[in-house]
């Protein structure tokens, strides 16, 4: 099956959760959170860099649109764009920690290269 994952979750629920997540990992640089999750959360935030690697009008509403915080915005354009200028994707690491002690499920770090 193609397409994004579900994350038992309803459409608006998932597409919050994704938000806060990818504006938290953008502020602070890591997060630790379970496989799935973290692979949606890569897919957002490497569109999000992407956009803030050019700093046009356009991109800076885009970026706005999703993102939940202005000043992580602001980071983006500033800092994190610039730093990925002659990059071409793969912004987000992705290591994995473990089973949760609650109820076993794959934990991982996702963090910016």
């Amino acid at each position: 099956m193609a397409g994004t994952r579900k994350l038992g979750r309803t459409s608006a629920h998932r597409s919050a959760m994704l938000r806060g997540m990818v504006t938290y990992l953008l502020e602070k640089g890591s997060i630790e959170t379970t496989v799935t999750r973290a692979k949606e959360v890569r897919s957002m935030t490497e569109k999000m860099i992407t956009l803030g690697k050019e700093n046009t009008l356009h991109n800076k509403r885009q970026a706005l649109a999703y993102i939940t915080k202005e000043d992580v915005t602001k980071k983006l354009f500033d800092e994190i764009g610039p730093k990925y200028k002659d990059v071409n994707g793969g912004y987000c690491r992705i290591i994995k920690t473990g089973p949760r002690r609650g109820d076993a499920a794959e934990m991982c770090i996702i963090e910016l290269v």
